[in-house]
């Protein structure tokens, strides 16, 4: 990825672009969706808006560092998100342990997916 930062094409500008952009416009849906799907009836916990709202300015967040390092090769760094979404959502973690890390693993694969695709089309058409 050394050339993608040293002399981006056109394309590969337009690639990342149109990747972070599906990437944020999709992700929020897709976990969502995966959550309700995976919750277990049983042990269903209250989540009120504001929790929802800062989850997905968290999530969006993640999605962009996500997307970012990967395409600097720079895979091992994303333990720094894990490292520090821990100690800023501890005390909701501690209340409601599988909305919010079944959230933030369903989030991040997601986000590594989009990732690894947008670097199978910068190597095919940058």
């Amino acid at each position: 990825m050394e050339k993608l930062l040293e002399h981006p094409s056109l394309c590969d500008v337009l690639i990342i672009a149109g990747g972070m952009l599906f990437l944020l416009i999709t992700s929020g849906w897709v976990v969502s969706s995966i959550l309700r799907k995976i919750e277990p009836k049983e042990q269903q916990f209250p989540v009120n808006q504001e929790m929802i709202n800062i989850g997905r300015v968290i999530g969006k967040c993640e999605n962009l560092l996500i997307l970012i390092l990967m395409l600097l090769d720079a895979e091992t760094a994303l333990a720094i998100i894990f490292t520090a979404k821990a100690l800023v959502r501890k005390e909701d973690m501690v209340k409601n342990s599988f909305f919010f890390l079944a959230g933030t693993m369903i989030n991040v694969t997601y986000s590594i997916l989009v990732g690894f695709i947008l670097k199978l089309l910068l190597k095919a058409f940058g």
